[in-house]
């Protein structure tokens, strides 16, 4: 694709953003028309939730206070501490139960991103954006985007965390475990301009500007906003190419005498080269990380024989050209809460979200198993010419993403009853394209930064469409029996309607499933319906500052709707297959207990004049849980091809939380997060004719043992925060004959605010200095892959980086 094309691409989402910030601001004078006079009414949006120490600087988390469940808040202003744009689902890390790993300092690469919170990955969570749903995270999504491409971080208020079971509102049809709602900031009352600028390691730049409106009296209300944009790049330290994009948000509020008017919009355009990962006791070399060989074509040249296959030494851990994600999103939502009394809120939202891109691989024609791919589509021809004689191949994977939903909810007050009943409803049509396309010796090698030339390709290896429906309904009453005893039940509806077309299916041969039966892609519809999934639980005031409280629910993981795609029925190699798992399958389940306590005091014990935390203990059981049997096993990311889906049984977890916060006068902080978690697998499976023995094994990648710290001083203008993430040992495959040892990683955030008068017109001048992986720490960090036993894939934990940020306003 030309460079012309992408630039045409982008301008494109300019004016497309241009439009949807118009339509808010027609939505809003409409509106706002509506409302007589202006008025305030609370943020319908933000989580309500209590500060720990509230009254004291240094605030880490924020416990939620009044809930039956477990709930945690880290707001914007810390997760900018962690590191300024920093991902909010990595910013969340130092919260209990919070396992995260990710290959770059922001945890923007997503192919890289491992997020595990009591036991279940962040494929099982649920994620909302100021509600909308932002899909169940897999990599080359089919049902929404990542936080940190629907908001830029600097425009973030909060990050919600229930590490339990997610509210009963939340809209996710992926939730068994808990939620990570991500609320946007408000406009200032105060017009002015904001700015950041962000210099580190590897050439990183980070640049952000945000222009506030102010409040403006008009349309019988109170009006505000606010337009910001970000560009960042970074050279990726594990090979030269750079990573990161632009973003652009825009937000308007309209306050009148009974309701709140809110839109907002963003546009996300991300190029991300991605490392990958180093396999394991599978043969050959196993160096420490896997680099690529971007941008030396000359050197990607001479590193294939004659006929387009890597060295011999390295069957498995070869090095690709490059492989990258290419994302653009287009989000935007507009919500109106309405209040026809201080008993009775009516609230509607509906919302848009389109995504395009490309996931790319640039790799040799001889490895991976794809000459036995490419022998179906070119018999007895020769790869390397096939596809223009420089031995390598690009193989794209190309995504189209078309949702548009709305949410409802109604809630009134009723003498000691708060009742809340609401639904959610999207409609979401996704395309997934698998094409091959020549890499000319004589002619400009393909760049991570472009889409494919359609004048290269060479097949189209599957197309597929999945419509789908989901429908999810909810009631739920919050009885206050007593002053200091709330009983909360309640129920949900999840419902999915689903049906999947395949536009190109592969040749006969192409996709042999494991015992060499030819396959093609299923077609038709798949529905479920779970009408009853109920939740209770309980909160008492034991004393002013100490509560007790305790939580059940059922929660179900919808089917994910996407050919080729993931734990997918469309994704199984016979339409027999398919039909057999409509009969007999069923959704992966859970039933999550927890119970805890919270407290907070003052205390004169001399130099500490505070405490608060949170215990909760927790289990969980997961049933119904969905396998997925490759056909391949040589890198089958690569390769492609259909699988086998089954139940394979139960997962039992037991864990505990524990955190708190020590505070010594107004300066000086000390927080400590320790969890311990045990998730163990409660049956075999079988995978053809072998029994894989996996009761009683723990689930790999899940850490028993974690431990948070901060250490925050302040001192006047000066700030010092040390934050420590310690992740135990995990095993690495199903049989648990590999494991990974524990690590310990340190960062290090400094900041300097200067003087209000030191530059004329300035405010919040501040300079500050972040260090990741102070200790320079080497070894394995994150897990990537695990196989039944001795294979599996890892990422290198990366090296120390140093960033400096200027930030202020006008």
């Amino acid at each position: 694709m030309s460079l012309p094309f992408i630039a045409a691409r982008r301008r494109r989402g300019a004016l497309l953003l241009a439009v949807s910030i118009a339509a808010l601001g027609q939505a809003s004078v409409a509106a706002a028309q509506m409302a007589p006079a202006p008025a305030t009414v609370p943020d319908a949006a933000a989580p309500v939730a209590t500060a720990q120490g509230d009254d004291r600087d240094g605030v880490v988390v924020v416990t939620a206070a009044r809930t039956t469940r477990s709930a945690v808040t880290i707001d914007g202003a810390e997760m900018q501490k962690v590191l300024p744009g920093v991902n909010p689902v990595k910013a969340i890390q130092t919260l209990p139960g919070v396992q995260f790993e990710t290959a770059d300092p922001w945890g923007n690469n997503e192919q890289n991103i491992s997020l595990i919170v009591h036991g279940f990955n962040q494929n099982q969570l649920g994620f909302t954006l100021d509600g909308v749903p932002l899909g169940d995270q897999s990599y080359g999504n089919y049902n929404g985007l990542s936080p940190q491409r629907a908001v830029i971080s600097e425009d973030v208020g909060s990050v919600r965390l229930t590490a339990g079971a997610a509210d009963l509102a939340t809209a996710s049809a992926s939730n068994l475990g808990g939620g990570l709602e991500t609320y946007t900031s408000q406009p200032t009352a105060r017009g002015g301009l904001r700015f950041a600028q962000t210099l580190g390691s590897y050439d990183a730049q980070r640049t952000y500007l945000r222009i506030d409106s102010g409040d403006a009296e008009a349309f019988g209300g109170t009006n505000s906003g606010y337009l910001s944009i970000v560009r960042q790049k970074a050279r990726a330290w594990e090979f030269p190419a750079r990573q990161g994009g632009w973003q652009a948000n825009a937000k308007f509020v309209h306050k009148g005498e009974h309701g709140t008017l809110t839109g907002y919009a963003a546009l996300s355009d991300k190029a991300e080269p991605n490392q990958d990962s180093v396999a394991h006791n599978a043969g050959g070399l196993e160096p420490y990380y896997r680099s690529l060989l971007y941008p030396d074509w000359q050197a990607a040249l001479r590193y294939v024989d004659a006929n387009g296959k890597p060295p011999a030494d390295n069957p498995n851990n070869y090095a690709n050209y490059y492989g990258d994600a290419q994302r653009t999103d287009y989000l935007f939502y507009v919500k109106y809460d309405y209040r026809f009394s201080d008993a009775v809120t009516f609230s509607n939202q509906v919302y848009g979200h389109h995504d395009e891109g490309q996931g790319q691989i640039v790799g040799p024609v001889s490895a991976a198993g794809l000459p036995g791919l490419f022998s179906v589509y070119f018999p007895r021809q020769n790869l390397k010419s096939v596809f223009g004689n420089s031995g390598y191949a690009l193989r794209t994977t190309e995504y189209g993403i078309d949702r548009r939903g709305v949410l409802s909810s109604l809630a009134i007050t009723a003498g000691d009853h708060e009742i809340g009943l609401g639904g959610w409803y999207e409609h979401n049509r996704n395309t997934i394209f698998r094409n091959w396309y020549a890499v000319p010796v004589d002619a400009p090698p393909p760049s991570p930064y472009e889409w494919a030339d359609p004048a290269l390709l060479k097949l189209t290896q599957y197309a597929s469409v999945v419509s789908y429906d989901v429908v999810q309904l909810h009631l739920q009453d919050r009885w206050h029996v007593t002053p200091t005893l709330t009983i909360e039940g309640g129920f949900k509806s999840s419902l999915q309607f689903a049906d999947g077309r395949v536009l190109v299916q592969p040749l006969p041969n192409a996709m042999p499933l494991p015992g060499g039966t030819s396959t093609r892609y299923p077609e038709g519809r798949l529905d479920t319906r779970k009408w009853f999934l109920p939740a209770i639980g309980a909160v008492w005031d034991v004393t002013p500052d100490d509560q007790l409280f305790g939580h059940i629910q059922q929660n179900v993981r919808q089917f994910q709707a996407s050919i080729a795609g993931g734990l997918s029925p469309y994704n199984v190699g016979s339409q027999d297959l398919f039909e057999a798992i409509r009969k007999n399958t069923q959704p992966e389940s859970s039933w999550t207990y927890e119970a805890g306590v919270r407290t907070r005091h003052h205390v004169d014990a001399g130099p500490l004049t505070a405490i608060e935390g949170q215990i909760s203990a927790y289990h969980v059981d997961f049933s119904n849980r969905l396998l997925q049997i490759s056909s391949t096993q040589v890198i089958g990311s690569v390769l492609g091809g259909a699988s086998i889906l089954q139940n394979v049984g139960a997962v039992r977890t037991n864990g505990i939380d524990a955190a708190a916060t020590l505070r010594f006068g107004t300066s000086v902080s000390l927080y400590n997060a320790l969890s311990y978690n045990r998730s163990r697998y409660a049956d075999d499976y079988k995978s053809g004719s072998s029994v894989i023995a996996t009761a009683g094994k723990d689930v790999p990648n899940v850490a028993r043992w974690l431990n948070k710290t901060v250490l925050t001083l302040n001192s006047g203008p000066f700030e010092t925060q040390v934050i420590g993430d310690y992740v135990g040992p995990r095993f690495a495959t199903y049989t648990n004959d590999q494991s990974v040892p524990g690590r310990f990683l340190l960062n290090l955030q400094a900041s300097y605010t200067l003087p209000q008068d030191v530059v004329a017109g300035l405010h919040n001048l501040r300079f500050a200095v972040n260090i990741t992986n102070l200790t320079a720490r080497r070894g394995i960090y994150e897990i990537a892959g695990v196989g039944v036993v001795k294979t599996y894939n890892t990422y290198a934990q990366p090296p120390r980086m140093a960033f400096f940020t200027l930030s202020g306003g006008f």
